[in-house]
């Protein structure tokens, strides 16, 4: 590997880095702590997100079992009906997943609350959310946004593809929504290891 394909890597390492502070930064303690109590209220959270997004949601549901939430991802076999007790989160970069939306629609209508977590605090998903999580972060719709800038700094694509800073941010967002609800419920990690899965 060459000096400038190494320093591309650190770049894009860089980049990520630096989206991740700065959504850290502008986190809402008081959207955050509605977060948690919905979470710790519900009597099941069902997650959702498609692609790469899907992966960030399980991450979460796997988590949120450790500490002893029921949880479900939406779309296994498993997963039962939806109610005025329960949540969804959804999470969609562009808050425009046709599915995604079709999944809110269907909660709401059920009184179900509806967490987002999304790019877009304006879009159709952000609208019929409850709470929104702004997750900034260059999502699929945005590629040819900011190409000009790109130019003008010499940089003639981005270092992080498609969706890459919201998923990223999201999944260590959501891990530390998990360290939060670990203090808030008195759950220590041996609380956490005593519910993982021992059929592996």
């Amino acid at each position: 590997m060459s000096t400038d394909e190494s320093m591309i890597l650190n770049d894009a390492i860089e980049e990520i880095l630096d989206n991740v502070r700065k959504v850290s930064d502008s986190l809402d303690p008081e959207n955050i702590e509605q977060m948690n109590k919905v979470l710790k209220t519900s009597q099941n959270v069902f997650v959702m997100g498609l692609g790469r997004s899907g992966l960030m949601a399980r991450a979460f549901a796997m988590r949120l079992m450790h500490l002893g939430i029921s949880v479900y991802v939406v779309g296994e076999t498993i997963t039962p009906a939806i109610t005025s007790e329960d949540c969804l989160l959804a999470i969609s970069g562009s808050g425009e997943t046709l599915s995604i939306i079709s999944a809110a629609e269907m909660a709401q209508n059920r009184s179900a609350k509806i967490i987002a977590v999304t790019s877009y605090v304006e879009s159709t998903l952000g609208k019929m959310a409850n709470l929104v999580v702004h997750i900034e972060g260059r999502t699929k719709i945005d590629s040819e946004k900011n190409y000009l800038t790109r130019q003008i700094n010499g940089k003639h694509q981005s270092l992080s593809p498609l969706g890459t800073l919201f998923e990223v941010t999201t999944l260590i967002f959501l891990d530390g929504i998990i360290a939060q609800l670990m203090v808030e419920m008195g759950k220590t990690e041996e609380d956490l290891k005593a519910r993982h899965t021992v059929l592996e």
